[in-house]
């Protein structure tokens, strides 16, 4: 189950564990309401009858959490909001595996088109990323840094521009 994977990925990243003890305390944490909210949304968003449902649910999360994340963002398993509010993904948008966003986090269309994102990424709080970009696998995004240009993998970006500033090792 996908949101039970991301309670856990969610308790590893806080806690450094999945035990159960640690998955509840992680899903009485902030934002776990989001989460599950974004995945019962894209649930019924992928059949016709119930998008009336995922309208609902789009409108609970801005209106509970304070994230705007639209119905047709497509995220794997580990998918984890340590922070809800102020979050804005486009419904277009596409991500990997194992991804953590931290509060005010922008990540939408250009004329040219919408981001997509790998697998192990984590983006700091109030980083925006945005036009039609590719950002590799195993990347770390800075606070307030601004993506506007693809991010091979293992970087590390920080700064308005995001310039890469080193490159992570295999073992990081």
């Amino acid at each position: 189950m996908t949101i039970l994977n991301d309670f856990k990925a969610k308790a590893q990243w806080l806690y450094g564990g999945c035990t159960a003890p640690l998955v509840i305390r992680a899903i009485l944490s902030d934002a776990s309401l989001c989460m599950l909210t974004y995945r019962s949304m894209a649930f019924f968003n992928r059949h016709v009858l119930t998008r009336p449902v995922a309208a609902v649910l789009l409108k609970a999360n801005a209106i509970l959490c304070g994230a705007v994340i639209g119905r047709g963002a497509s995220f794997g398993n580990k998918f984890v909001i340590l922070h809800s509010v102020g979050i804005v993904v486009n419904s277009k948008v596409a991500g990997g595996e194992n991804i953590v966003l931290e509060s005010g986090v922008v990540i939408g269309e250009e004329k040219r088109g919408c981001p997509v994102l790998g697998n192990n990424i984590y983006i700091g709080s109030g980083a925006k990323i945005f036009g039609a970009i590719t950002i590799g696998n195993n990347v770390t995004i800075g606070a307030n840094a601004v993506v506007n240009k693809s991010l091979p993998d293992n970087a590390v970006a920080v700064g308005v521009p995001a310039e890469i500033i080193r490159y992570k090792l295999p073992s990081e």
